[in-house]
């Protein structure tokens, strides 16, 4: 199936390159001569986001071709070690610090795997040429990722283009040799743009699709005689045939018609599908709580999602503003047919979007919504300047059908949950003082009714049960970010958090109380300024806690407070490299491994990545 699908879209990347003619010059040019030198290239590739469309702020953008922070090419390096894994690439991950969700109505509820889908916003483009990227990652020990953008302007006015993005991991624990992959994960999508000649009518249309299997390994083996084994690859784990899979996908429509420009009518449709399974071998079971359904052990569930949102927007001077309506439909089902084997439903949603322009760098934005026939609620704002960013954002919502109702071999569980009420509060100044660039602030949360997954000590027969606290959660952030610019080519960039949980009834969250993230990096130019480098050390580090266990059979993370995971010091070495139009990246990951046999924990009894060398490469194409 999947060769299938690779063919189609080169087939039809190679039918829109064929057909598609290039931009024609600017006014005033006779002919672009490109068989002599080459015109095209990254100045003349332009792309833009659909908030800066919706925004009536087109703001154009060249391709991004900088070495910085090349190297930071897994999911969780890329969002600055906020998120945890379960120790390889492709594998399930949870978000450090806690994050609040827009969506006020139902959800699915698995979100381990929601970082993969999202990880990139999708762009759309306005090219001279035919352009394509080609990013290959070749990580030590099997582990490697690969990314194909492509874009084409079909004429002036009209753009299509794709993008693929497969991650193929081999397991670094249990392995039975090469090619025993422990992450099976393609990503593609198909995007397009249109606008008229008077550019009155502006349409986006995107199509993505993602299908991650991951074979789970439940951790290792802890051997009380020699805790040191727990970091050797051939160390035992505790599943051998477990399998969790997410397919997805998402078709998504945005139009607009301009009246003027105070008036823009406008439509946005989504229609979608997320399919969670599991499934195991008998010889796992032990692993698990105790056997609910008798026969295969094959878990599914499917939540389908059909929504449009209509409605007016449009500039009175320097104030956006925004009316809309949003009609939900979904429909729910589990495999097992349990207490909530199908549900649907309509959910209707008003609300509003406003944005001033103070002056040229100094905006105040908002967004309000309602659930209709209820009190659930989406309230947001956010204050940019040279000098300050703060942020607001507090919610009313919905439990997700995962929390409410759920039916499998290992797990079941029916509740009745109330609404979760959020807010989180932060805010940070930006200074500069000569060479030192500091930003200082902190987050604020609060929570109430919070519900979340945690180990069932009560009930011998299942290991986890979704609990609804009855109480309050209180966390407060402080933290401080800074750049120190060193003889000139030198920079020293430390981030530290500090968390103090001032209420956490029923031990809700387990948050980490210092966490630090730092680079030393020398940046410059060599060779007459044809190699541009980067090179230095990334270190993170975050004081011990008892960080969140997972549990495959529901792909998500839960509390635990029995297991401690130790502090650990990470260090990378790298070096970044461009020249012209090319970008290269050497980095050697976890370095204190090679000197001691101890490692890290992500998440407990899943050891991080040993000692190991990666390497990785992108082109860029204009014709």
């Amino acid at each position: 199936m999947f060769k299938k699908e690779i063919l189609a879209i080169l087939f039809i990347g190679v039918a829109v390159a064929s057909l598609a003619q290039p931009v024609g010059p600017r006014v005033g040019s006779k002919f672009i001569d490109d068989s002599t030198k080459n015109v095209y290239g990254p100045k003349t590739t332009l792309w833009t986001t659909e908030k800066n469309i919706f925004f009536n702020t087109p703001t154009y953008y060249t391709l991004d071709t900088a070495i910085y922070n090349y190297h930071r090419w897994t999911h969780v390096q890329r969002a600055n070690n906020f998120y945890k894994d379960l120790g390889n690439i492709g594998t399930a991950m949870q978000p450090i610090f806690p994050e609040i969700s827009s969506t006020i109505g139902v959800t699915a509820g698995f979100t381990s795997y929601s970082g993969y889908f999202d990880s990139e916003e999708v762009k759309y483009f306005n090219t001279k040429s035919a352009y394509t990227r080609m990013r290959i990652i070749w990580g030590g020990n099997g582990r490697a990722t690969t990314k194909i953008e492509f874009s084409r302007n079909i004429n002036s006015r009209w753009n299509f283009g794709f993008n693929y993005r497969p991650i193929l991991v081999e397991k670094q624990i249990g392995s039975k040799g090469q090619g025993d992959r422990q992450t099976i994960d393609h990503y593609y999508d198909f995007n397009t743009n249109f606008f008229s000649k008077d550019s009155a009518y502006f349409v986006l249309f995107t199509f993505q699709r993602n299908r991650q299997k991951v074979k789970e390994n439940g951790g290792v083996i802890i051997n009380s005689t020699d805790p040191d084994v727990i970091f050797d690859p051939s160390a035992k784990t505790n599943l051998t045939s477990a399998v969790t899979e997410e397919y997805r996908w998402n078709m998504h429509l945005f139009q607009q018609y301009k009246i003027a420009k105070q008036l823009q009518l406008y439509h946005i449709l989504d229609r979608g599908s997320q399919v969670n399974k599991f499934n195991a071998n008998e010889g796992d079971s032990a692993t698990f709580n105790r056997r609910k359904i008798k026969g295969e052990v094959f878990d599914e569930t499917e939540f389908k999602v059909f929504q449009n949102e209509a409605g007016i927007k449009g500039n009175l001077a320097f104030l956006f503003y925004n009316f809309y309506a949003k009609n939900r439909s979904y429909e729910y089902s589990n495999f097992r047919k349990g207490p909530l084997g199908t549900a649907n439903g309509i959910e209707n949603f008003i609300g509003g979007r406003a944005s001033l322009k103070i002056d040229s760098l100094t905006r105040l934005s908002g967004q309000v919504e309602n659930l209709v026939g209820s009190a659930n609620y989406l309230l947001s704002g956010s204050f940019e300047s040279p000098w300050l960013d703060a942020s607001l954002k507090s919610t009313l919502a919905k439990p997700s059908y995962l929390q409410q109702s759920y039916y499998g071999s290992y797990d079941v569980w029916n509740n009745n949950f109330g609404n979760v009420s959020s807010t989180q509060i932060n805010g940070f100044i930006k200074a500069r003082l000569g060479p030192v660039t500091i930003s200082p602030g902190a987050n604020f949360y609060t929570f109430n009714n919070f519900i979340f997954l945690k180990k069932d000590s009560t009930n011998q027969a299942q290991k986890i049960a979704p609990f609804q606290s009855s109480g309050n959660q209180v966390i407060f952030s402080p933290e401080v970010k800074m750049t120190l610019r060193i003889l000139k080519k030198i920079y020293f960039r430390p981030q530290v958090i500090y968390t103090n949980l001032i209420k956490n009834d029923d031990a809700a969250f387990q948050i980490p109380q210092l966490f630090i993230n730092g680079q030393l990096a020398y940046e410059g130019f060599w060779f007459k300024k044809h190699l541009q480098v980067q090179f230095g050390v990334d270190f993170h580090w975050k004081s011990d806690y008892n960080a969140l266990d997972y549990n495959p059979s529901v792909q998500s993370f839960y509390v635990q407070t029995t297991t401690n995971t130790p502090s650990f010091l990470l260090a990378d070495v790298f070096l970044n490299g461009k020249i012209k139009r090319g970008r290269v990246f050497v980095k050697y990951h976890n370095l204190l491994n090679a000197f001691t046999p101890t490692g890290y924990f992500p998440t407990p009894n899943y050891p991080g990545r040993f000692n190991i060398l990666d390497f990785g490469f992108e082109l860029l194409l204009f014709d």
